[in-house]
């Protein structure tokens, strides 16, 4: 007692030392938790929301924005950032968080891999980190959060197979996501051990084989979703004992065998049944009119036969019905039923064998529908009075059938209509006026019937029509201007096979962004009409068996992307036009039995016997051998008696020819000095032509002529005296400061480059003018459909880009970049990409130029000042650009972004908008994912006429297009992507952009 007393003090320190280690502790995790959420933050490159302003020392950290402490122990129990627009990487120090339960960082736009130590987090419950840009594999130390119930990955990048590590997870999982990935290989068996599964997403990745019988023991399991992958075999009976089932898609795929009869029993929570684009045989399961929940039946694309069930009709949620392309039949009786189920938007009943008559009740269905496809069948009969009555219709689709009578003036009334296929019927009569009415209509197509009397003049209203086809009918008169006139045209205009007459309208010429015109079989007369040339787009002129007379226009020169000619059959005359030999897209030409005289040229497609034919002309001569034309005649001249003459002609001119040789020289040795590195004084490329010739081809550099204004001075149009080629003259103003050295350098980056998407230099002109000063000028191909920022921001109606156009571009200059980065022998930096620098032929292919300020990445640059460093647009220029002068291939990924973005946006980066610290990429930052639609150009989404169907696709290629600008304009270089990795990801956003609007079916 006296020992207890006597070391009192010392007794306390026992008993409080555990209290004392504990807050020792507790200070030293909050710490750690503080640091790694500052490395975090250190990782983070754009955070347009500016949430990580609240991420500092005058806050404590559990006040951060998104962050939520404990109140035992004040450590860090969920981190919330989900769709702030934030971009960077996940830090590794993540992993430093032990007492972690929720990280959800989804709707941002994090890169790079997930790192391996969120595996240290073992109290982790929840992982969200969907429609992110992660890539590399699935970590496989997630294997050590037991506790693990959401574990969702979905849209990003991820690649290999799912990892068996994966299989030790808890069987508390609740949701597993990894669709939308690269992910690979089998779906493994092991996943049915999870027993609290609910939710299972692994749609849209690669994953082949069977679906694994065991994920018939997740008897929780309410959504199942495995479509767009490459699965065959059937459907494992285990998987229909999952009653708790309510989504089940396994669309796109390729498995078959039958649906089972009492699905509706085995799937009593049904609301999404969807297995469209497989194989799937037998009938349609009667006991589906029992799923009262159902609201999507979808099996387009497989085999199944027998008829609709009647019951159906009982469906009343139903808003989706469609079996397009089956083999299903017998008549359509059935719709009657279908009266009742007044939700339904979609009604597809296409490409099978239904018989009979179009019932009356069709006209009695569902207000709200907006798409209704019953196109090769086997239906006869008339179109029943009242079908207006369906004004909501977006689609109507009757084509290949056998219906007949006349076409019902009541479908003026559907002025929702985008598209009308009457097409491969039997209809008579005219064709309605009333359908002028229909003036949101991009598609109209009539061809293959028996219609008789003109072309009513009232589709001239159809103002958005891209496509009309009336060929192969009975239509007589003469073809309306108004419809010519139609600039909104832009895929094709098919006339043919009718009794048209009269002579093609002048107006033909508006048609400036039409690809194919069909005018063949018909009685059309007169002359071709010069102002076709104006028709740029054209791809297609088929013209043949009419009664065209006189010559073949020299404007048809202008159709620089012409693919096909036919001319045959008619009765032109004159010669050949050589213009023809230089259309390098041309692969097929067709002049036969017509009256042409003359040589037959032998250049360009004339040089293979295959692609042309020019029978039944019986004046032609000359051509190739195997054209078995006779020879031309040989003009008489005195040779003899003019040898002399001729010889001292030819000497005159050689001493010509070698005194100029010898004077560019002299002009360009002078050039040399200027720079180590220049241009190659034997490329006779680079200093082929004079400024006489120069001055002929503008007219004089007329006013007339002038084309735009560059940096370094005016551009002309010009026309090549020796062979009329079209081309972009480019005077250097030799007064402003630094323009001979852009001169050179535009020489020297473009001499030893080739690429399709880059302008190309056809020669230079170095020489002197007629007042004796020294005069520069760079001649290019020329682009007839100018720059793109003429396109982005013009007020002409007719200059409108659509999705796929803004799409091929963007590829286009992507490419180029990609080329000079990568595939030159010294990568190259352009420096000015800027949309006025981005030039468009013919066929709106995208040509980078103005190499004026382009940079060698290995250049010796370390005597420039920064201000000679800093080249560029404002706007357009990287922001390291005015801190340093190496040069960077990443300054140009830069300016990519901010294209990528003015691009789809329509607004320029110096809008006045962008003021107080808003810039273009913070404004578009700010509305993703959820708000993308209201940044983009209004003009685009006018152009695609977005419907139910496809505004969530569009919406998803729009987020995907606008993460790579935002990612190339990141502030710091390292944040960017490289060109590779951007062309990458634009072929695949083309590609699922094509693969959507190439098929009517979507699952």
């Amino acid at each position: 007692m006296i020992f207890c007393l006597n070391n009192a003090p010392f007794f306390l320190l026992l008993l409080l030392l555990p209290s004392v280690y504990a807050t020792s502790l507790l200070r030293h995790g909050n710490e750690t938790d503080q640091l790694a959420l500052l490395d975090f933050k250190n990782k983070i490159i754009s955070d347009p929301l500016k949430i990580m302003d609240s991420w500092n020392q005058s806050i404590h950290f559990c006040n951060w924005f998104g962050v939520t402490c404990s109140p035992s122990n004040g450590r860090i129990i969920t981190l919330k950032l989900s769709t702030q627009n934030l971009v960077g990487t996940i830090t590794p120090s993540i992993g430093n968080l032990s007492f972690l339960s929720g990280l959800d960082l989804r709707n941002n736009s994090f890169n790079g891999e997930i790192p391996q130590e969120i595996g240290r987090l073992t109290r982790l419950q929840s992982l969200n980190l969907t429609n992110n840009n992660l890539g590399g594999k699935i970590p496989t130390n997630l294997t050590n959060c037991r506790e693990l119930k959401i574990l969702a990955l979905e849209m990003n990048e991820l690649v290999g197979e799912i990892p068996f590590e994966l299989s030790l997870l808890s069987t508390k999982l609740l949701v597993m996501g990894l669709g939308r990935n690269y992910l690979t290989g089998r779906i493994p068996s092991w996943i049915g051990n999870f027993s609290s599964l609910i939710r299972i997403s692994l749609a849209l990745n690669n994953f082949h084989g069977s679906i694994p019988q065991e994920l018939g023991k997740l008897s929780k399991l309410e959504f199942f979703q495995l479509y767009g992958n490459q699965l065959t075999g059937m459907i494992p009976s285990s998987i229909y004992n999952i009653s708790t089932i309510y989504y089940f898609s396994v669309t796109q795929n390729h498995l078959h065998g039958n649906l089972p009869h009492d699905v509706s029993f085995k799937f009593p929570n049904l609301k999404v049944f969807a297995g469209g684009v497989n194989s799937f045989t037998g009938k349609i399961p009667s006991s589906l009119q029992n799923s009262s929940a159902l609201q999507v039946l979808d099996f387009a694309e497989n085999l199944i036969t027998g008829n609709i069930p009647i019951g159906l009709g009982r469906l009343q949620n139903l808003y989706r019905l469609n079996f397009d392309d089956n083999k299903l039949g017998t008549d359509l009786e059935f719709l009657a039923s279908l009266v009742n189920c007044s939700s339904l938007e979609v009604l597809g009943l296409g490409g099978n064998m239904f018989g009979g008559s179009l019932p009356s009740f069709i006209t009695n269905q569902s207000n709200k529908l907006q798409r209704l496809t019953l196109g090769s069948n086997l239906l006869s009969g008339n179109i029943p009075d009242g079908i207006g009555n369906l004004f909501n219709l977006n689609l109507l689709g009757l084509e290949g059938n056998q219906f007949n009578g006349t076409i019902p003036y009541d479908l003026g009334k559907l002025r929702n209509l985008a598209g009308l296929h009457l097409n491969y019927n039997r209809f008579s009569m005219s064709i309605p006026s009333s359908l002028g009415n229909l003036t949101k209509l991009t598609r109209l197509f009539m061809e293959e019937n028996l219609l008789e009397g003109n072309i009513p003049l009232s589709l001239g209203k159809c103002i958005d029509l891209q496509v009309l086809n009336l060929s192969s009918n009975y239509l007589g008169g003469s073809i309306p201007k108004e419809i010519v006139g139609l600039s909104s045209l832009s895929i094709s205009l098919s006339l043919a096979n009718n009794l048209l007459t009269g002579s093609l309208p002048f107006e033909v010429g508006k048609l400036i962004n039409l690809k194919e015109l069909h005018i063949s079989g018909n009685k059309i007369s007169g002359e071709i009409p010069i102002s076709l040339g104006s028709s740029i787009s054209l791809e297609r002129i088929l013209m043949n068996n009419n009664l065209f007379e006189g010559k073949i226009p020299q404007s048809i020169q202008n159709l620089r992307g012409l693919i096909q000619l036919d001319l045959s059959h008619n009765s032109l005359s004159g010669e050949i036009p050589r213009f023809l030999e230089e259309i390098r897209a041309l692969e097929s030409l067709d002049l036969s039995y017509n009256d042409l005289n003359g040589e037959v040229p032998t250049r360009g497609l004339f040089l293979n016997s295959s692609r042309i034919t020019l029978v039944g002309n019986d004046n032609l001569c000359g051509g190739i051998s195997s054209l078995l034309l006779p020879a031309c005649p040989v003009k008489k001249d005195n040779s003899s008696r003019n040898f002399f003459s001729r010889r001292t002609i030819v000497i005159v001119v050689v001493v010509v020819v070698l005194s100029a040789a010898l004077f560019s020289g002299i002009i360009f040795c002078i050039l040399k000095r200027t720079k180590k590195t220049t241009l190659n004084s034997s490329s006779e490329e680079n200093v082929g032509i004079s400024y006489q010739e120069l001055l002929r081809s503008t007219n004089g550099f007329s006013t007339d002529n002038l084309i735009g204004s560059g940096s370094f001075g005016p551009v002309y149009k010009g026309s090549l005296p020796n062979d009329g080629t079209v081309v972009a003259v480019k005077v250097i103003n030799l007064q402003q400061n630094g323009a001979t050295k852009t001169f050179i350098d535009e020489c020297e980056a473009l001499k030893s480059i080739k690429h399709r998407n880059l302008l190309k230099l056809l020669t230079v002109c170095s020489s002197v003018d007629h007042q004796g000063n020294e005069f520069k000028a760079l001649v290019y191909d020329y682009m007839f459909n100018g720059n793109l920022d003429e396109w982005l921001h013009s007020k002409d109606q007719n200059k409108r880009l659509n999705m796929k156009q803004r799409l091929e571009i963007s590829m286009d200059v992507a490419h180029a970049l990609e080329y000079l980065h990568f595939y030159c022998e010294t990568p190259i930096v352009h420096r000015d990409l800027k949309p006025s620098n981005v030039l468009l032929d013919q066929d709106m292919t995208a040509h980078v130029g103005d190499f004026g300020l382009a940079s060698f990445v290995l250049e010796e640059s370390k005597n420039l000042s920064v201000s000679e460093g800093l080249k560029g647009s404002i706007g357009y220029i990287a922001p390291e650009c005015g801190l340093r002068v190496n040069v960077s291939t990443f300054e140009d990924v830069y300016s990519y972004g901010i294209l990528l973005l003015e691009m789809f946006t329509g607004k320029r980066p110096t809008d006045e908008l962008f003021k107080d610290g808003l810039d273009i990429h913070s404004f578009v930052a700010m509305a993703l994912p959820e708000k993308v639609m209201n940044v983009i150009d209004p003009s685009l989404l006018l152009e695609e006429k977005i419907d139910m169907d496809n505004a969530r696709v569009m919406e998803e290629r729009l987020v995907a297009v606008i993460n790579i600008g935002l990612s190339c304009s990141n502030s710091l270089p390292r944040g960017r992507m490289d060109m590779k990795i951007v062309t990458n990801k634009l072929h695949d956003i083309i590609d699922s952009f094509n693969k959507f609007h190439n098929t009517t079916k979507v699952s």
